[in-house]
């Protein structure tokens, strides 16, 4: 089944790529929830090019690495990559007007595939 998650940044398009896409950064905005962080983040942001972003409980009890291949580049409007369990993710980055007082924002769709029960990768139209 594919999933997708959209979020909108009231910020220039050039401020949110480099924010997605920069380690330091990474490493303030990568959570799932409070009870998480993202200590460690490593990108080498070109096709072919690797990242890890480590995500680990702030009560220290767990952590995992989440890795990739990256499959597009075309700053500051896509980036495609390929997890290491093999399920492909695709983000858009799209400016658009409004969306917020000061103006302009971007709008970041992010469909990726799910994993299964079973540890596979499911599809699902849309």
């Amino acid at each position: 089944m594919k999933i997708s998650v959209s979020v909108w940044v009231a910020r220039p398009i050039a401020d949110v790529w480099q924010g997605w896409n920069t380690p330091a950064s990474i490493m303030v905005w990568n959570a799932a929830s409070p009870q998480w962080h993202c200590p460690q983040s490593r990108v080498d942001l070109r096709v072919g090019g690797r990242f890890c972003h480590h995500m680990a409980a702030r009560d220290g009890s767990t952590g995992f690495d989440f890795e990739g291949t990256f499959t597009e580049v075309t700053a500051p409007t896509g980036l495609g990559y390929v997890m290491d369990d093999g399920r492909e993710v695709s983000v858009r980055f799209v400016a658009e007007q409004g969306g917020h007082p000061g103006g302009g924002a971007v709008r970041c769709r992010v469909p990726a595939q799910r994993r299964t029960a079973a540890g596979g990768v499911a599809e699902h139209p849309g």
